[in-house]
């Protein structure tokens, strides 16, 4: 098919930076989900790596699973990654907060 691209779901949590400029939980610290999108800018490298959405909100990773290109329609795509990330303990610290023990690419 043409245009067809490797698509990855991402869960992820919002982030904001405090006075500092440390990148900390934002609001209830709940995941969400989003999946690359055709014109997605970046690449995906690791777990807590940082994206921004469509609505320039940053995000965190905190899982990544392959979708199938025909169900990618159930998930928002995001807009862009980032070279920013957030570090291996706050991931693991979310990941054990949000129950989640799978979609460590």
């Amino acid at each position: 098919m043409k245009g067809k691209y490797e698509v990855t779901r991402f869960v992820g949590i919002p982030m904001t930076t405090d006075d500092s400029g440390t990148y900390v939980v934002s609001g209830d610290g709940k995941p969400h989900e989003w999946r690359v999108g055709k014109h997605t800018k970046g690449k995906f490298e690791h777990l807590g790596q940082l994206f921004l959405t469509e609505n320039n909100l940053m995000v965190a990773i905190i899982a990544a699973y392959p979708v199938a290109f025909k169900e990618r329609h159930q998930w928002t795509p995001m807009q862009r990654f980032t070279s920013e990330s957030v570090s291996e303990e706050l991931v693991q610290m979310l990941r054990e907060k949000n129950d989640i023990d799978d979609g460590a690419n």
